[in-house]
């Protein structure tokens, strides 16, 4: 398999969360190119699992991989960038589909001792795919004993890995909320409830739930990246809306800022006499390492001779924290050194990753 000519297939075809039926179908079209001797494949909705028989197997390792895209126009300047307006893949996860093709194939050409199931999970970006999947039959049928995964880090050199046990991504959740008042003309603002100045005033006092509500011991971001009110410059506002995340390091600091917002939205509807509703939409689990599988990985790492460094743990969001709630296992960071970062128009990963990449996946899928 040509691992660069894979990955630029991929990214040109962009999917949104349980949209992937271009990228379901190529995926199926490789592995079919496969040798099928021990894989079962089965779909489910818009993913796939393939089990791989191992040749003398005491347990069965997951390895997952997530296959959507991001709702971003690309400004790459890629020849081969995104051929679906207004969709990228911005976060990796292009690269991450080939690692796990490229071991797959390894492990049709040379069995390993256990039994393999690999995971190509939609819908990691939204609205979240890790959760259901885990209740799909295949997974029970095929339930993995242990299971990893591993995320693009464009901060990091090539030929680099990093990990840590315990806490590595944060507890997540979005956060949508709507102001609805009285319109009018903008002459006459006693007569008007106006939601521009609700929404303002709302943003200042989110701040103190973070500076004053949250044990300064412990950790939270609480971030409004979008506002939308008003329609043009002689209107009050009857409406706004906020948009925006919710990021934590337990799962008592989420419900403590949850409640905190609940509060502030009630005092908004009394001082501003106008109704609040607040959406938290989607909420992804923290990614918690096991310490004992974490620990044999890095050990293997070491062993084998790749530069393993320790990671911190970081505020970003992923939905595989469901999947190490259930079963023990990890995430770790794959260097790809781009100047920009993950979820940005122009991220540029090095491509010379890639087969360091399934170097990695794996080695660990035959000695783990």
């Amino acid at each position: 398999m040509d691992y660069i000519a894979t990955r630029r297939a991929l990214h040109q075809i962009p999917e949104l969360g349980f949209e992937e039926v271009k990228t379901q179908r190529m995926l199926l079209d490789i592995i079919e190119g496969f040798d099928q001797q021990r894989l079962t494949i089965e779909t489910w909705r818009t993913g796939i699992f393939v089990f791989v028989e191992g040749e003398n197997p005491s347990k069965t390792i997951g390895y997952r991989t997530d296959i959507d895209g991001l709702p971003l126009v690309e400004k790459t300047g890629y020849p081969f960038a995104s051929l679906h307006e207004g969709k990228m893949h911005a976060c990796g996860h292009d690269f991450h589909m080939t690692i796990a093709l490229g071991a797959l194939e390894n492990m049709t050409k040379q069995p390993p001792q256990q039994n393999v199931l690999f995971l190509f999970q939609p819908a990691e970006e939204g609205p979240g795919g890790a959760q259901p999947m885990l209740e799909a039959e295949a997974m029970k049928k095929w339930r993995p004993d242990e299971i990893f995964a591993l995320h693009v880090a464009p901060e990091l050199p090539e030929r680099t890995l990093s990990v840590k046990s315990g806490l590595l991504f944060a507890n997540t959740s979005e956060l949508f909320i709507d102001f609805k008042g009285k319109g009018g003309h903008a002459a006459y603002p006693h007569k008007t409830k106006d939601m521009t100045v609700a929404a303002s005033y709302f943003v200042t006092q989110l701040q103190e739930i973070v500076a004053r509500r949250v044990d300064p011991l412990e950790s939270a971001v609480v971030t409004i990246g979008k506002i939308e009110a008003g329609t043009v410059q002689n209107i009050i506002a009857e409406t706004a809306r906020l948009e925006g995340t919710i990021r934590t390091t337990s799962g008592v600091v989420m419900s403590e800022v949850k409640e905190e917002l609940e509060k502030i939205s009630r005092g908004m509807e009394i001082a501003n006499d106008c109704k609040v509703e607040i959406d938290y939409g989607s909420n992804y689990y923290q990614v918690y390492n096991d310490e004992a599988v974490t620990s044999a990985f890095t050990k293997l790492m070491e062993e084998l001779g790749y530069e393993c460094r320790v990671a911190d743990r970081a505020m970003t969001g992923e939905d595989f924290g469901y999947m190490l709630k259930e079963i023990p296992g990890f995430m770790f960071w794959l260097g790809v050194n781009s100047e920009s970062g993950l979820h940005q128009s122009t991220l540029d990963p090095k491509e010379e990753a890639l087969e360091y990449g399934v170097s990695v996946v794996t080695d660990t899928l035959y000695h783990l």
